[in-house]
């Protein structure tokens, strides 16, 4: 007879994570196990950075971890990959960047018996370290920064669109399909979104818990906010819905500022809307600033406009161009490979 199959696989997906990837996978192993037994697949997207030399290493002292190749490079073909070599029942994600929950996994699979859902995960929590983490931490979590998704309340359980990472039956991909490759980013809302529009149920639970290691530079949370917002244009596209007043509102105001900026140099009302525009959105800034601070400390209170203005400005012209590449031009798109 061969080997008794693990109940449940954890798959992570990583690349060029030298710096995290050691204590990443020790956090891993020291899950409590659950009934059945677990299986560790990390899928590496041919790291050039000493990162495979750790995997391997570690693999060697671990025989329930198990490090594949992903030629791809991006998170949805690493996803793939290890959705495939898995042999568990059930399959959970996990992130190179997250801090887990000794009892993550146990929880994972608990709600997913409970509730019956096809996919389930936690909110949206996040571990700041530095100063410029915790001021982008805390915009994070207000609403009328990131649009008020379910998945940012900590406390909700229920139903939702999305989830973090996530946590199914294996017979789900058989019934849903995989992660999209062409999507480098917002591939796991994708699959969330053909869950639900397929029948399923997506279910948050509060006591599934995880901590994001949040970008740590305006520039880094620009290019994240970016891509996100031009791939969200390709999965609108894909399904021919559509989108959320929350996806439209940052687009638009861009293209407003687009239009009115040439025109005021040589047209007054031009001028007038366009100051009016600027005026209103600089005391929105301030206003949602100074009540994010009042929650989270006034010291983080200097930096937050520029936050609060790279989640929202990068989303909306990451949108735009989404629509020019994919909706006018129908390209493939370009930002095929991910930085932090």
């Amino acid at each position: 007879m061969g080997e008794p199959r693990p109940k449940i696989s954890v798959i992570l997906p990583c690349r060029n994570e030298v710096q995290h990837i050691e204590e990443c996978v020790r956090s891993l192993l020291a899950q409590e196990p659950p009934a059945g037994g677990m299986e560790f697949i990390i899928a590496d997207g041919m790291s050039n950075d000493g990162t495979r030399e750790i995997l391997r290493r570690m693999a060697a002292e671990s025989p329930a971890l198990q490090v594949i190749d992903n030629p791809g490079k991006i998170t949805p073909s690493g996803l793939n990959a290890a959705i495939r070599a898995a042999k568990g029942e059930i399959i959970v994600r996990m992130d190179a960047h997250t801090e887990y929950a000794p009892d993550y996994v146990v929880r994972c699979v608990e709600t997913l018996e409970k509730t019956g859902a096809d996919n389930v995960g936690g909110p949206a929590l996040t571990n700041p370290q530095t100063y410029m983490q915790r001021v982008i931490a805390a915009a994070y979590h207000c609403p009328w920064v990131v649009g008020g998704s379910r998945f940012h309340d900590a406390g909700y359980e229920g139903v939702v669109d999305t989830v973090t990472y996530g946590c199914w039956r294996r017979s789900g991909f058989d019934r849903f399909g995989y992660f999209d490759e062409e999507l480098v980013r917002n591939q796991d809302d994708e699959h969330n979104l053909r869950i639900t529009r397929g029948g399923g149920k997506v279910w948050q639970s509060p006591a599934i818990q995880s901590w994001y290691a949040p970008r740590s530079s305006l520039g880094s949370l620009f290019r994240q906010y970016f891509q996100y917002g031009y791939w969200k244009v390709r999965v609108i596209q894909k399904h021919k819905i559509p989108a959320s007043p929350r996806h439209l509102i940052p687009g638009a105001f861009v293209l407003a500022l687009a239009l009115l900026a040439p025109a005021a140099l040589f047209w007054v009302p031009a001028r007038l809307l366009l100051g009016a525009q600027l005026s209103a959105y600089a005391a929105f800034l301030l206003l949602v600033s100074a009540d994010i601070a009042r929650r989270n400390g006034w010291r983080l209170f200097p930096p937050l406009p520029a936050v609060v203005a790279a989640y929202q400005l990068s989303y909306g012209l990451g949108f735009l161009l989404g629509i020019f590449d994919f909706v006018i031009f129908r390209s493939r798109g370009r930002y095929r490979t991910l930085s932090r």
